[in-house]
Parts: structure tokens; C-alpha cells; sequence
């Protein structure tokens, strides 16, 4: 087997979940020591990037995007700055970022890590097909595909820590404790993260919940 892969960026099938589309580079490769994908706004004015902070606690990724071809117009903190192809967008955590393509076919490459800390692969691309079912409210269909997707993937705790999700949604509060420890014994970070999700509030009064996140 070769040490190396060529492959162009549009022959990595495209993910949807129902918001940005994207190509996983990461998952394509198997890439286990930083995160990298790409995504493409196919349309003018179609959204590239997903707003967000990466401030979660414990998680707070710095980012660094690099716009592969197209144009691409960058908000950041409000602010919108023109970033024609070639150009890097490096980002700290807590700066809210989105990018938007002002050419079709804009692909920005992004990618982030956590400042020192080892990279840890969470499994959150193979996630992207259930989301539109948590994002519509079907919480227990939901709960059930992810379920089968942590059992065939204990090696991506993300899976299982979004089955705990979706079954404490579905007032499935048995699933959802087994489904949390499952994440949190492969993943530390899980811990922090359940301790301000809304998404596990049906679990906060049961004893075995305090007993997994702490105070």
C-alpha cells in the first residue's frame, strides 16, 4: 500500500446535513492528527462557512482558511472582509466567524486545532446524515440511527455522545446515560460538554448523571 494519495477536491463526495455542504478531507484520508475539510459555495451568496465561535469550553479551536479558488466574503465579529482565492483567514477561538461565496464554485479550505492539545478524531462527519432528523425534531428516529452508528463506531465518540443527545430528547433516559459514558470514557472533553447542553437537560436530575459530568 503507497504512503501517499493525490486526489482532486471535487472527486471527495460532498456531504450535506442540511446547512453548509462540504467535502471531509479528514474522513477521506483518514487523517487522525488535525481537522481539514473543504467546503463550496456552488452559488453566489450561498453560505461557505457555518457561523459559529469554536469558543466551547475545553474545545476553543483556532482556525486557519484558505480560500482554494472563487471569492469568498468573510464576516468576522461583524466585520466583512473581502478574500479573493489565495487568501488565508486565521481566526481565534471566540471570534465569530461565516464566509460567503461571492463567485460560484468558491472552496475554502479550513483547518483547526485546539492550542496544546492532541488532536482527538470525534467521527462528527458520519453524524452529518442523522442531523437533519435532530434538526426536524425526530428525535427518537434519530436516537436510533445514531445508536447504530456508535455501536459500529466506538472509536468516534461523537456518535455516541450525539445518541445521548437525541435519546434524552426522545425521554429515552436509560440510552442516553449508557450512550453519555460510552463518550465519555473514549473522550474527557464529553464531560464539559454535557455539563451546559441544553439538549441532556431530562437528565440532570438523575443521580448517574451528576455522578458522570461532576459539579
Amino acid at each position: 500500500m503507497s504512503g501517499y494519495e493525490l486526489i482532486h477536491v471535487d472527486d471527495i463526495e460532498e456531504i450535506d446535513d442540511g446547512r453548509c455542504p462540504w467535502h471531509p478531507v479528514r474522513h477521506h484520508f483518514g487523517i487522525s492528527s488535525f481537522g481539514i475539510n473543504a467546503w463550496t459555495g456552488h452559488g453566489v451568496g450561498d453560505r461557505i462557512i457555518n457561523e459559529h465561535e469554536e469558543d466551547d469550553p475545553g474545545v476553543e479551536q483556532e482556525e486557519i482558511y484558505l480560500v482554494l479558488r472563487g471569492r469568498a466574503a468573510f464576516e468576522l465579529d461583524g466585520e466583512r472582509r473581502d478574500a479573493p482565492a489565495g487568501t488565508f483567514v486565521f481566526v481565534k477561538p471566540g471570534v465569530r466567524r461565516t464566509a460567503f461565496a461571492e463567485e460560484p464554485e468558491t472552496t475554502v479550505v479550513a483547518v483547526g486545532g485546539v492550542p496544546g492539545q492532541a488532536y482527538e478524531v470525534s467521527g462528527w462527519e458520519m453524524w452529518a446524515p442523522v442531523r437533519p432528523l435532530y434538526a426536524s425534531g425526530a428525535y427518537a428516529e434519530a436516537a436510533d440511527k445514531a445508536a447504530e452508528l456508535a455501536a459500529a463506531h466506538p472509536e468516534y465518540p461523537a456518535l455516541a455522545y450525539n445518541a445521548a443527545c437525541c435519546d434524552s430528547l426522545a425521554g429515552r433516559t436509560t440510552d442516553a446515560l449508557a450512550h453519555l459514558r460510552q463518550a465519555i470514557d473514549a473522550s474527557e472533553q464529553f464531560r464539559s460538554f454535557a455539563r451546559g447542553d441544553s439538549d441532556l437537560d431530562s437528565l440532570r436530575a438523575d443521580p448517574a448523571f451528576a455522578e458522570l459530568v461532576g459539579d
